[in-house]
């Protein structure tokens, strides 16, 4: 009796095993193909480089947010690539004056020629306060200045909401890729791997329509507003 027990309890843990050993493998699988995409991701920033000789191009956007995205912007500008500059998403307490002393840069250039997006507060938020500068200033041609690691990302979200505008990237590269050196850089490593997840999720999102909000500061207020007056008039 005692044995047929033991041979009762061991078919009924057969199914438990058979599903342990395919949620092992399926982990497996499923790491797998993250890491390979990943390595793709990272290959893929690896082989990005800054044009030389500049690109010209009717106006230049940099996408706040990393280090020297800035400083190439405005190089840019002084060099003649273009005859006007939008910073995108620069924090509301940061002033036009502050990031030109902080840039040393000529107060003329400043006035003339840059504009201070405040609106945006992530990379969506860039491609919709970029896109509406774009058109309301009739540019078609727009060198897109970011960090070599936030480049398809930000291209992706910008093709996204405007698919009439020509973008010529300007990576910013701070790090060689081209070696397997930075897998030694733990800053590194987590910069990227943080960078394709957002990208990866990007993709996901677009594909199945693209995001709610639109990553504006003013819409965000709007919505906030609308949604006080609905909670109160309830």
């Amino acid at each position: 009796m005692a044995h047929e027990s033991r041979r009762t309890a061991h078919r009924a843990r057969r199914p438990l095993r058979r599903l342990a050993m395919s949620a092992g493998l399926a982990g497996i699988v499923v790491a797998g193909v993250v890491l390979a995409g990943f390595l793709r991701f990272a290959e893929h920033v690896a082989e990005m480089k800054t044009p030389t000789p500049a690109p010209s191009a009717d106006a230049i956007v940099v996408l706040t947010g990393g280090p020297r995205r800035i400083e190439s912007a405005l190089r840019l500008l002084r060099d003649g690539a273009a005859h006007r500059l939008l910073i995108s998403g620069v924090n509301p307490k940061t002033t036009g004056e502050e990031i030109r002393k902080l840039t040393k840069s000529s107060r003329d250039l400043f006035s003339c020629c840059v504009d201070i997006g405040h609106d945006a507060i992530d990379t969506i938020g860039n491609a919709n306060e970029t896109a509406r500068w774009i058109h309301d200033n009739g540019y078609r041609h727009v060198v897109l200045v970011t960090n070599d690691y936030h480049m398809p990302r930000s291209l992706m979200e910008l093709h996204r909401v405007d698919t009439s505008t020509d973008y010529i990237p300007y990576p910013v590269v701070n790090t060689d890729l081209t070696s397997r050196e930075w897998l030694t850089k733990p800053n590194v490593v987590r910069r990227l791997v943080a960078e394709y997840l957002k990208y990866s999720a990007a993709r996901v999102r677009s594909y199945f329509g693209g995001p709610s909000d639109t990553g504006l500061r003013t819409d965000r207020v709007q919505t906030k507003a609308l949604k006080t007056v609905d909670s109160s008039g309830s």
